[in-house]
Order: structure tokens, then C-alpha cells, then sequence
């Protein structure tokens, strides 16, 4: 019994030992399970801490007071704030040199200019285009553009997408499958949550295809699309550098530079309708239950705005910047130019720098906006050229006074004839492509181009004038640039230097004294063998020097030959070049052979170049890349040839 009994409390402790080890593995196993887990979670949110760090650091925003106006540039855009009394400026043909595009803000009440500058960021560019929404918190939108050389004879055009953030000061790129091609001096223009884009030129580097496509960005879904026209339905020609300008009911699209000018179709109207914002349409149906897709009910159609032959219209004019002064109802349009062929070889251009106002309600009507002339001293005021109209003391008229283009002049000396207060003084220079923005009731004018034989000359003088008033234009910084009379082939200043990039001092102002010439060669530009930099210049300056002779006519046909392109494979290099290398390889003493042995030694030393300029070459394609080309566009821009250079400046 008692052996029984010893057996049995054998077993229990046996047992309760078992159960005791079992504990003891589980608790092991539950404390080896959360140290795993406190692992994990220090791993994930060390992988959160350095992702937030990147993204901080990708987003950070330096911004700093700008010392002055922006450097002289051409082809930027002034967009007045949706948020605020501000224009922000951006872009040009200007860049800096740690290529950043570098986004500027100018305050009225302080005369202040601010800098930003992101490292996410749109690349440098100019003849983009740009519009404000107020949509969250106020953003800007940014499409297309270009990069061009240093000596205007290759052009690379952008198709990328952006959105600024007012609040924050960021950019981030959008990405969409279906999107417009790339293009340069389109326009952009906001109807309720719809961005509009039409237009443009695309330049591969032989013939300039100008477009005449119309694309809608929804804002609320983030979509491009096409709009498709039957091929009976009227629209404007293809063209670029026209006004594009916003209404309650479309848009107002006037002038624009094309090859061909058709007459009565230089003012047109896209009218754009809602009609019901819930329209849906059945889908197909795998059961007996239906599906609803909705879709976008906007509908558009273009109509042209004809005038009276008797009624008041400037001149026709390309680069003639328009803005809205939405409280008129007006679009305020400055300047511009009227090219006339007076022959076969001669094309003769006059520049303006009137100022003119579309009056959107209606059928529309263009009216001149003269300076008021200052009361005469002895009583009894000159007869004014803007005044109120009996019907609506808010409603401001204008008297349609034909306007004759300017003389140029900067130097403006006062004689004995002339009235040190005639307002006419202050008008700025004529000139084309100047960039303009209305804030509240002013009208603010910043540089723009000027030509004078075979030189251009960009100017960065900065103007404002007040609207409602008319009594004179205020000059915030005057440009420096002297013309005068017989400087169609002198240079402004001898030690200026011949482009329109201007890279940033050490200080950060921007300012220089450098103008654009147009159809001539600097003799000093580097053939494409000397942008071989040393191996100490990092490889994006390389390729951006390589960008900039890549595609020059101007170059001898040797350099031309055996200097392979962007885009373009060993094989096309080689096939393009074939005999130059056969040539090289019996000059060098490479080899006595003839035939196909000739080849493969001609072949062998081309593969050698090609080599020699792959790293560059890569770079410039991702450089492309970047800019929103595909492949297949990189290619066929590098067998496009080099440019024949000419003037692409009416965009």
C-alpha cells in the first residue's frame, strides 16, 4: 500500500515537473516572440524616422529675400496669387548652376522680392505655360517648356506635368498614362475645375511642327483628355504664342505666330457647358444588375468672334501677352509684334507697346487704353481717353483710339518742346513676349524681347500702372539696356557675352548685362571633342556643355561625323558614318586593307568614339527622360539632324 502510494506521488511530481518545463518553454517562447516583435517595431520605425528624413529633406524649401527684380530672362511666366497679393515668376531662359529651376514671389506692399528654391523642382525651362487654381489653398500648375543651348541651336522639349503648392512652397510632379506631347509656347488657361491647353510648337531639330490640339485636365479626378472634333467642325489654326485668356463661359484665344494667316479667324471663342454634372451612362452588365460608369459632361466647341469692319481693333501681332482684369471684365493685352513679308527674302517686323483691352461680355469688342493727359495748368482738363459710361458708374469704357506703333528710343531726352509731364514718357519700351499679371485694380509688366536688325536684345525692366486711373506708368526698375540708332550689328557692351542663360552671381542677385543674338555663331563655341571635360567636372555639366554643340549646323562636317547623338544606337552612328571611318582607319595606318576588313577596322574605331561619349550620352537621355521624353522621341530627335537655326522666339 504504502508502495502505492509513493508510485503515485511519483508520477504527480513527474507531471507537475512536465507541465512546470512546458510553462517555462512557452514563457521563453512568448518573451523570444516579443523581443522579435519590439525588433520589428524598432526596425519599422527606423525605417519610418530615415523614409520622414528623405522626404524632408527632398521637400525642404529654401527661401530667402531676392537682392532686386530676377535677372534679365525671356519666355518666363508672371502669375498673379489665387491666395493672396502676390505674382510669382518662374522659369525663363535662365538657370543656375546647380540646376534648380528658381521660383520667385513679389509682394506689392513691401516691393519685395522673394526666392524659393526646391530640390524637387521642375527642370529649367522657358515658353511654358502656367495657371492658378484657388483650390486648396491656392496652386499653380506648370506643362511643357523648353531647354535650349547656350547658342540657341538645339531645343529640347519638356511634356512633364507640375503642381506648386502656395502654402507649403513645394512642387510635386503628376503622373498621368495618357497626357499631351511635348511642346513649347502653348497656352494654359482655368475654366471652373478644368485646365485647358492648346497649342505649341514641337521643334526636332529640322522643320517646327506648330499644333493646334486642345487638352482638358480635370482638377478633381487628375485626368487628361483629348478632345476629339469631327472633321467638319471649325477650330482655330495650329499656332503658338498666342493670348489665352479665361471668361465666365470659355475661353478667348487671339493672335498667335503660324505659317499661314488666315484672314477673320485671329479671334476665337471655345465655348465651354456643363449641363449636368451627375450625367451618367449605362454600362454593361455581366448579371441582371446594371453598372453606371460616370463620365465627364463637359462639352466644348469653338466659334470665331468676328467684328464690325467699322469697330476698333489693334493690329494683328504675335507675342502679344494678354491678361484678365477680371472685375472689368477685360483682357489687358500689351506690346507685341507684326511681322510683314516684303519679299521673298525679307521679313520686316514692328514692334509695339500699346496697350489694348478685349471686353469679353457678348460678342466682344477691342478697345484702346491711351494715357490720360495731366489738366493744363490754365483751367479747362484735355479731353480724356478713358472715362465711365453713363449707364453703370462701376463699368469702365474705353474710347477706341487707333493707335500707330512706337519708334524706338531709350534715350529720352527732355527738350525745349517737350513736356517733362506727358505721361507718354513713361511708357516702356515696344517689345514682344513681356510677361504680365493684374493684381486688384494694376497692371504689372516685367521684361520681354526687343529686336533691332539681327540682334535681340531681352530686357528686365519692371513697370506697374494702375488700371482704373491711367495716368502713368511707374517704373520699379529700369533695364539698363541701351539701343540706339544704327546698333542693328554693334554689340550693347563688348565684354557682354551673347546668350540669353544667365548663371547667378556669387551673391545670388541674378543681375547681368547680357543679351540674345539671333542667327549668329559664336566663334569662340566649343566643337564637341572639347566638351570632353576632365573627369573632375561631374558627368551632368558634361552632358549639359555636350547638349549645348551636340546639334550645331555651324560645327565642321568631321565633327559632325564622329560625334555620335543622344538617342542614337552604335549601329546608327556607325551606318550615318560609315565612309568617314573607312577614311580615318587608311589615314591613321591602321590598317592596308580593303573590302570588308577596311569596314570591321573603320568599324573598330567608331566603337572606340561611341565608347568614349556612352557616360555622356546616357546622361543627356536621362536628362530627356526626365524632361518627359519617351524613347522613341529621343530617337527620332537624334535623327532629326541639327537645327538651320533661325528665330523661334514668336511663342
Amino acid at each position: 500500500m504504502a508502495k502505492k502510494k509513493a508510485s503515485s506521488s511519483n508520477k504527480a511530481t513527474a507531471k507537475a515537473a512536465k507541465k512546470a518545463k512546458a510553462t517555462q518553454k512557452t514563457e521563453r517562447k512568448e518573451t523570444k516572440k516579443n523581443k522579435s516583435k519590439d525588433a520589428d517595431n524598432e526596425d519599422l520605425e527606423s525605417i519610418l524616422e530615415q523614409m520622414r528624413k528623405e522626404h524632408e529633406a527632398l521637400h525642404l524649401v529654401t527661401e530667402e529675400v531676392a537682392d532686386g527684380v530676377p535677372s534679365r530672362r525671356a519666355n518666363a511666366t508672371l502669375t498673379a496669387c489665387p491666395s493672396g497679393n502676390f505674382i510669382w515668376f518662374i522659369g525663363g531662359e535662365f538657370f543656375s548652376e546647380d540646376g534648380k529651376a528658381v521660383c520667385f514671389r513679389y509682394s506689392p506692399e513691401k516691393d519685395e522680392w522673394r526666392k524659393f528654391v526646391s530640390p524637387t523642382c521642375p527642370g529649367p525651362r522657358s515658353a511654358h505655360a502656367v495657371v492658378a487654381t484657388a483650390s486648396g489653398g491656392g496652386k499653380l500648375f506648370l506643362f511643357g517648356g523648353e531647354f535650349s543651348s547656350q547658342n540657341q541651336t538645339t531645343f529640347y522639349h519638356y511634356r512633364d506635368f507640375w503642381v506648386f503648392d502656395i502654402g507649403t512652397h513645394s512642387w510635386d510632379r503628376i503622373e498621368t498614362k495618357i497626357k499631351p506631347t511635348a511642346r513649347s509656347g502653348h497656352r494654359m488657361a482655368v475654366w471652373k475645375h478644368y485646365i485647358v491647353l492648346f497649342g505649341g510648337f514641337f521643334d526636332p531639330g529640322i522643320t517646327t511642327r506648330y499644333l493646334n490640339d486642345l487638352w482638358v485636365f480635370n482638377t478633381q479626378e487628375y485626368t487628361w483628355r483629348l478632345i476629339e472634333f469631327k472633321p467638319n467642325e471649325i477650330r482655330p489654326s495650329p499656332r503658338s504664342g498666342f493670348s489665352f485668356l479665361s471668361t465666365p463661359d470659355g475661353i478667348i484665344l487671339h493672335g498667335g505666330y503660324c505659317k499661314e494667316y488666315a484672314k477673320g479667324k485671329h479671334t476665337w471663342f471655345l465655348k465651354m457647358t456643363l449641363p449636368d454634372a451627375n450625367a451618367v451612362v449605362e454600362g454593361s452588365s455581366s448579371s441582371s444588375s446594371s453598372k453606371s460608369k460616370t463620365v465627364d459632361p463637359l462639352t466644348v466647341k469653338w466659334e470665331r468672334r468676328k467684328r464690325p469692319s467699322t469697330a476698333y481693333a489693334p493690329a494683328l501681332r504675335s507675342g502679344c501677352t494678354m491678361t484678365a482684369w477680371a472685375s472689368k471684365e477685360t483682357g489687358i493685352m500689351f506690346g507685341g509684334v507684326t511681322d510683314e513679308d516684303t519679299d521673298e527674302e525679307t521679313l520686316e517686323s514692328v514692334f509695339w507697346n500699346d496697350l489694348n483691352g478685349y471686353q469679353w461680355p457678348g460678342k466682344g469688342r477691342w478697345v484702346s487704353m491711351a494715357l490720360r493727359k495731366p489738366k493744363k495748368k490754365a483751367g479747362g482738363g484735355a479731353k480724356k481717353n478713358i472715362v465711365k459710361t453713363d449707364e453703370d458708374d462701376d463699368d469702365t469704357s474705353f474710347k477706341a483710339t487707333p493707335r500707330a506703333p512706337s519708334t524706338v528710343t531709350t534715350k529720352r531726352i527732355i527738350g525745349d518742346d517737350i513736356d517733362p509731364e506727358d505721361p507718354t514718357l513713361t511708357t516702356p519700351l515696344p517689345r514682344y513676349n513681356a510677361m504680365l499679371a493684374v493684381l486688384r485694380n494694376t497692371l504689372y509688366i516685367y521684361g520681354g524681347i526687343f529686336e533691332r536688325g539681327s540682334r535681340e536684345y531681352t530686357l528686365d525692366d519692371f513697370y506697374y500702372i494702375h488700371l482704373d486711373k491711367m495716368e502713368r506708368y511707374v517704373c520699379l526698375k529700369e533695364s539698363g539696356i541701351v539701343i540706339t540708332e544704327g546698333d542693328d550689328e554693334s554689340d550693347e557692351e563688348d565684354d557682354e557675352d551673347d546668350s540669353d542663360f544667365d548663371d547667378e552671381d556669387e551673391d545670388g542677385d541674378g543681375e547681368s548685362d547680357t543679351e540674345t543674338v539671333v542667327g549668329s555663331v559664336d566663334e569662340d563655341e566649343p566643337s564637341v571633342a572639347e566638351v570632353m571635360i576632365p573627369k573632375s567636372v561631374n558627368l551632368r555639366s558634361q552632358a549639359t556643355a555636350f547638349m549645348g554643340v551636340a546639334k550645331d549646323a555651324s560645327r565642321s562636317p568631321e565633327d559632325i561625323l564622329s560625334t555620335p547623338l543622344p538617342g542614337e544606337t552604335l549601329a546608327m552612328f556607325y551606318s550615318r558614318s560609315r565612309e568617314y571611318w573607312s577614311q580615318k582607319a587608311l589615314s591613321a595606318g591602321v590598317t592596308e586593307a580593303r573590302g570588308k576588313q577596311l569596314r570591321r577596322d573603320g568599324f573598330s574605331i567608331a566603337q572606340e568614339r561611341y565608347t568614349e561619349y556612352k557616360p555622356i550620352l546616357e546622361e543627356v537621355e536621362r536628362m530627356l527622360s526626365e524632361a518627359g521624353l519617351d524613347e522613341e522621341e529621343i530617337r527620332r530627335s537624334a535623327t532629326s539632324g541639327p537645327d538651320v537655326g533661325g528665330s523661334r522666339n514668336r511663342r
